[in-house]
């Protein structure tokens, strides 16, 4: 998988902006020999209780389809999405693999310690998966190695 540079620090600071709460957001791109992030769509945490924003997220599905429009129109798609984890690690909840539709990208952002009030920003560990469904009609969950090749 190759990230944009761009698009990565565009998503460190939808999660930054979004801390304490849970940040979320659209990863738009293309496909073909290798998936290649090129743009991030971010999305409000709209889950129903706000105080649970710290531990939940969801993403409005308006938001989901104009993003899908956008990307179509600028060809690109929906890869699947990201959110962040600001106080654990960035592994998927049993919560987030239910509420994630495969196939999906499932990209997490995670601060085990929590923010650091010394830094600004930075700090956040990644974690990458992809969610697909298997013939039986179970979702499989297969993390991706990481580190991504960057392009500028």
């Amino acid at each position: 998988m190759t990230v944009d540079r761009g698009a990565l620090i565009a998503l460190e600071r939808v999660f930054e902006v979004a801390s304490p709460a849970e940040g979320c957001a659209l990863l738009l791109g293309s496909t073909g020999c290798s998936w290649h992030l090129q743009r991030i769509w971010p999305t409000l945490n709209d889950w129903p209780e706000p105080m649970e924003r710290t531990r939940r997220f969801s993403v409005d599905p308006r938001e989901q389809l104009l993003a899908q429009r956008w990307a179509r129109d600028h060809g690109l798609r929906v890869l699947g999405s990201a959110h962040s984890h600001p106080c654990s690690a960035p592994v998927p909840s049993s919560l987030d693999q239910q509420l994630t539709v495969p196939p999906s990208l499932m990209l997490i952002a995670g601060r085990e310690q929590g923010p650091d009030p010394s830094q600004a920003q930075g700090g956040w560990n990644w974690g990458c998966w992809w969610l697909q469904e298997q013939a039986d009609g179970v979702p499989l969950l297969a993390p991706l190695q990481l580190p991504w090749t960057m392009a500028d």
